[in-house]
């Protein structure tokens, strides 16, 4: 193939995926609400099974109902029709996928699961089959053509599948009034989960670690100050303690560049009046946010009193991955 003929390949590609995607909104219909409120209302797991490509799609449906507040599990048809299918209580819903709607590892489970009196949402690319008879509330995936010419491997299929799992699941989320900070609660770990719970009083250095002089300092103890604290910066406080002031490694710089006859001037000389600060009660995401607006590499954390408690960092920030994305 010529380097054009990939690029048009590829483009087309993407077209009759984003084309099976755009059909998919005329799915969202009663059913869609039916399956939605079915879902909201159980009183156990959503237990979701497929075979193949199907099952792939299946396992990344569940991962995202769980993230977002709705319980799921993965149940594999076969594993099912060998003991796995104790797994699923009658307070249970289960949702077939299914391109075919002929998968015969499915159709097995029906008489087991109607016997267990459970709910069945099949998720099917063919509506009239026989599986689709089976169901109790069928959503319509079907897509007119796969990006696979011919037409073995899923493709448009699967895509459109997933895009009504994650239909499915936000509803939900909204429905459920599931919030940032719930989110933040099942995603301890990683980058994303630190965004939406590390506070600032977490992560801010404080303490003897802060560096702090008075307004009536030297410069020179301004610069052991920065130097001995390694932050770049100090804040300058008043006679009760009262932040007034900040000066950074730049001040400094600034400062030599003009006069090296600095022996008789105060750190009050020197700071930057009305520094940026910020409450620990924040999230250090908030943080990073104000240092990218202002331009700046540290904030003071101030308490109520104009006090300064702590000090964060841009860099250590950064190595929590709290960059904004």
């Amino acid at each position: 193939m010529t380097e054009e003929e990939i690029i048009s390949k590829g483009k087309e590609v993407v077209r009759i995926e984003s084309k099976a995607v755009a059909d998919l909104v005329n799915s969202i219909d009663d059913n869609f609400a039916k399956a939605v409120q079915k879902i909201y209302d159980a009183k156990g797991r959503i237990v979701f099974t497929g075979i193949g490509k199907s099952g792939i799609i299946a396992r990344k449906i569940v991962a995202t109902m769980n993230s977002t507040g709705t319980a799921a599990i993965y149940m594999h048809p076969t594993d099912a029709l060998h003991g796995d299918l104790g797994m699923v209580r009658n307070d249970d819903i289960v949702i077939f996928i299914s391109k075919s709607g002929h998968t015969e590892e499915l159709h097995q489970l029906i008489p087991m699961l109607k016997r267990i009196n459970v709910t069945i949402i099949g998720m099917l690319g063919e509506v009239n089959s026989k599986l689709a008879k089976d169901c109790d509330i069928v959503l319509n995936v079907s897509v007119k053509e796969e990006a696979c010419p011919y037409d073995l491997a899923p493709t448009a299929s699967t895509t459109s599948s997933l895009v009504m799992g994650d239909a499915l699941a936000i509803t939900l989320l909204e429905m459920r009034g599931f919030t940032a900070e719930d989110f933040a609660l099942l995603h301890p770990g990683g980058s994303l989960g630190k965004r939406l719970s590390l506070k600032i009083s977490e992560i801010m250095i404080k303490g003897k670690d802060v560096p702090i002089v008075i307004e009536k300092a030297s410069i020179k103890d301004a610069i052991l100050e920065i130097t001995s604290k390694r932050l770049g910066t100090t804040c300058v406080v008043d006679e009760k303690g009262i932040l007034t002031g900040v000066i950074t490694d730049g001040d400094l710089r600034r400062l030599l560049e003009k006069t090296l006859d600095i022996k008789n001037l105060t750190a009050f000389d020197l700071m930057t009046k009305n520094p940026k600060t910020i409450s620990k009660e924040f999230l250090a995401s908030f943080a990073i946010q104000q240092m990218e607006k202002f331009n700046i590499t540290s904030l003071i954390v101030a308490d109520k009193g104009n006090k300064p408690e702590g000090i964060v960092h841009l860099h250590d920030l950064v190595k929590l991955g709290l960059q904004s994305r």
